[in-house]
């Protein structure tokens, strides 16, 4: 329980997560008379190492590619303005939804998921690397701010959402104490200490952050995609729900330029996948009827969801990306060089971890072993594409003679 005044909680509605109901923090602290827990979540988050790095972390095109492309960052800002209206308007907690969406994306390494797959493949002989996993590490033992503890100590809720904000993670009930191999190693590391209950489904916040994730990317993709010439307006027309926005925008506005045609198609989607989702959700809210949070947990379904037509158009539209963005050859030439990067990378620092900054090299292992290898993936997943480039650049190209 926390001691922080719950003065807003009358406003919520009987199942979302409150501040008074927290099972709290791993390590107990005094609570604040001005901000709730869920609040100070959220502002340790803000004033984290890994929230600073995302600026400089690609969503689909690395940094220098542009100025006006989106990051890891401003990603993570649309995600959790998305999450914030969505709470409010179903009277869940705005804090918590904001907490989880700003941190949802602190795992993820360099060069967006084409640094993952090959993290991921560097490290298939030593537990694999996955994001989610390594957001969980990082705000639980990684991130160093504090004289009492490892970590930012957050909520138990905060931890919650972000380990299975996509789903339960087991089937079953399971001895935390020894979680099942199966389990990402950032999580089964950390399981022991804090029950996550990886059977039930997570909060109707953590569910609100991920659907707007979802909402984030494919739209904002589709705008970045259109801004870069990668595909075109016409060819968008091949997905229904798109074709009859972009017939609206037309014909509301046949002589905008196209920097307003994008703006307003984007704008127009975002505003359409909301409003479904919305209507989706009370849908199943009012028929499981549920009076606490722990009826959210244990329902069979999510209640966060698109309606059946919204589905299968979201899908085309990733569908549609992946296609014709995500394998567009520019941007798999930068792939290619991301790949390079992080593979010679994590192959000298296993080899020879002594190349390690200091801090980290003490840390680490004898050469190519278990320990070496979970330091490396740490080290190399909280670079920035930029740093990430210059590592590489000092340690292989032979004419350089300053490190």
């Amino acid at each position: 329980m926390t001691d922080a005044p719950a003065l807003y909680e009358d406003t919520l509605a009987p199942y979302a997560c409150k501040p008074s109901e927290s099972r709290g923090r791993t390590f107990v602290e005094p609570e604040t008379p001005s901000r709730s827990c869920f609040q100070r979540d959220r502002d340790r988050v803000i004033h984290s190492s890994s929230f600073r790095r995302l600026k400089h972390k690609t969503q689909v095109f690395v940094y220098h590619e542009g100025d006006h492309y989106r990051t890891r960052l401003t990603h993570s800002l649309e995600v959790s303005q998305i999450t914030r209206s969505m709470c409010r308007s179903l009277h869940l907690n705005e804090d918590l939804g904001e907490a989880l969406a700003l941190a949802h994306d602190l795992g993820h390494p360099p060069f967006g998921h084409v640094g993952e797959t090959v993290l991921n493949e560097c490290m298939k002989e030593h537990e694999g690397f996955d994001h989610n996993a390594q957001t969980l590490r990082l705000l639980t033992r990684l991130e160093s701010h504090y004289a009492s503890f490892d970590g930012l100590n957050l909520t138990w809720e905060t931890l919650e959402g972000l380990a299975k904000h996509n789903g339960p993670l087991v089937d079953k009930p399971i001895d935390y104490k020894n979680p099942p191999q199966s389990l990402p190693f950032g999580i089964r590391d950390y399981l022991p200490e804090n029950d996550l209950k990886l059977h039930t489904f997570a909060s109707a916040e953590a569910q609100i952050a991920a659907v707007a994730d979802d909402i984030a990317y494919s739209t904002h993709d589709l705008d970045d995609g259109l801004r870069a010439n990668l595909f075109k307006f016409e060819e968008l027309k091949e997905i229904p729900v798109v074709a009859q926005i972009i017939d609206e925008v037309i014909l509301t506005y046949p002589k905008a330029p196209k920097n307003i045609l994008i703006h307003e198609l984007v704008r127009r989607m975002i505003n359409r996948m909301v409003g479904d989702l919305m209507v989706e959700t009370k849908r199943r809210l009012k028929a499981l009827d549920p009076q606490t949070t722990d009826d959210i947990r244990n329902a069979d379904q999510p209640v966060v969801a698109f309606g059946r037509n919204m589905t299968v158009a979201v899908a085309e539209l990733k569908a549609f990306l992946f296609e014709r963005m995500y394998r567009h050859y520019l941007v798999n030439r930068m792939a290619s060089k991301a790949k390079r990067v992080v593979t010679d990378l994590f192959n000298l620092y296993m080899s020879e971890p002594e190349c390690l900054p200091t801090e980290w090299s003490q840390r680490a292992g004898a050469p190519m072993s278990e320990e070496t290898s979970r330091v490396v993936a740490d080290f190399i997943a909280g670079m920035t594409d930029r740093f990430a480039f210059r590592e590489h650049a000092k340690l292989f190209d032979l004419n350089r003679v300053t490190l």
